[in-house]
């Protein structure tokens, strides 16, 4: 089973959703790195809460995590800032970080049923195929396959982007030092192929109510990444970024740029003039990446994540014990709507591919 990613800022994701655990093994941290806590926080807060809090009650999932982080390794102490009277930094000693989150609200008792029946669209029948009969796995919530895996990717992420900037303030002739800190920042552009976000409410409602689910577009927008991050072909920045991005469960789309709508204009509309000697373009169809190599303008990038597959509406689909096809009602706690949380996690993963590849 694949849950290790990259080489030179390499990340182990272990535990399961309904095990008592979920954590990250985070490998190639130099020392004396200084973290802000209260900043990590705030990326695991809105992982929990969504991206609208006013809505978590009927759009995200009824099961409550405390989702603190338990750091054993990597870290050697807390020290506050001479600003504040909070301890809110912690430095990295060079060694693998290790962070763990402790799993306190499981009901493995909720996923026994689709050992022999399968849930659609889920993973259950393919995690079956491929890794055996395996109880014990099923029982656990669907496994790595789960949504809860997201967690220790978003802390992953989390650091990763502080990192990042500690490093590019590092590199020779940066514009990020001319500039200000690079930043990432994702939001929700639609959900349920609705713009507008006043009818979003009503949305979230309607498929609450109905035991159903709906799914959503996040935009990501990557500001002052100095040009030259990425290689030609097989580790393009586009193709690092999308690895990660379909890490995330429930994603299945990306673009960047014009993405799709490039493909219905002549080359003269879609092409971006470079304007002045930083290489900034009077437009950016491309995304900010030419020849999957940032080119110093934005990186924008969009993304599709599908509707909740476990869902409480009565659907059909095969008992693989009995030999026919069943109707199922999933009675577990689910998202109707797990797009609110994917902001967060987007931008934790294109951090970490940034990291990647600008070592």
């Amino acid at each position: 089973m694949t849950n290790i990613f990259g080489s030179k800022y390499k990340i182990t994701i272990y535990g399961e959703s309904h095990s008592p655990f979920v954590g990250v093994k985070i490998e190639g941290v130099e020392k004396g790195i200084a973290l802000n806590i209260n900043e990590i926080e705030d990326a695991l807060r809105r992982r929990k809460e969504g991206e609208l809090p006013q809505f978590s009650a009927i759009a995200t999932t009824k099961r409550k995590e405390q989702d603190t982080p338990i750091f054993l390794s990597g870290i050697s102490q807390t020290f506050q800032d001479k600003r504040d009277k909070i301890p809110s930094f912690l430095e990295t000693t060079g060694e693998p970080i290790v962070v763990e989150f402790k799993n306190d609200n499981i009901k493995p008792s909720d996923y026994k049923e689709f050992i022999d029946i399968p849930r659609p669209s889920h993973a259950d029948f393919v995690n079956k195929v491929k890794y055996g009969e395996d109880n014990e796995k099923m029982l656990s919530g669907g496994g790595i396959a789960s949504g809860r895996m997201t967690l220790p990717l978003t802390m992953a992420g989390a650091i990763a982007l502080q990192i990042l900037q500690h490093q590019l303030l590092k590199k020779p002739n940066c514009r990020v030092k001319k500039e200000g800190n690079i930043s990432i920042k994702a939001h929700i552009t639609s959900l349920y192929g609705e713009q507008n976000p006043k009818k979003w409410g009503d949305l979230l409602q309607s498929a609450a109510q109905e035991k159903d689910s709906i799914g959503g577009v996040i935009e990501c927008l990557v500001n002052n990444l100095p040009a030259g991050i990425g290689e030609p072909f097989f580790n393009s920045l586009e193709s690092i970024i999308s690895h990660l991005v379909f890490s995330i469960p429930g994603i299945k789309g990306i673009e960047f740029g014009n993405g799709f709508d490039s493909a219905k204009l002549k080359g003269s509309q879609n092409n971006d003039c470079i304007a002045d000697k930083e290489g900034k373009t009077k437009t950016n169809n491309s995304g900010g990446i030419n020849g999957g190599i940032s080119n110093g303008n934005p990186i924008i990038f969009r993304v599709a994540v599908k509707p909740t597959s476990s869902i409480g509406k009565p659907q059909e689909s095969f008992n693989f014990k009995s030999g026919k096809i069943e109707t199922l009602e999933i009675k577990g706690r689910h998202d109707a709507c797990f797009a609110l949380r994917v902001p967060v996690i987007i931008e934790a993963v294109a951090a970490i591919a940034l990291l990647e590849l600008l070592n």
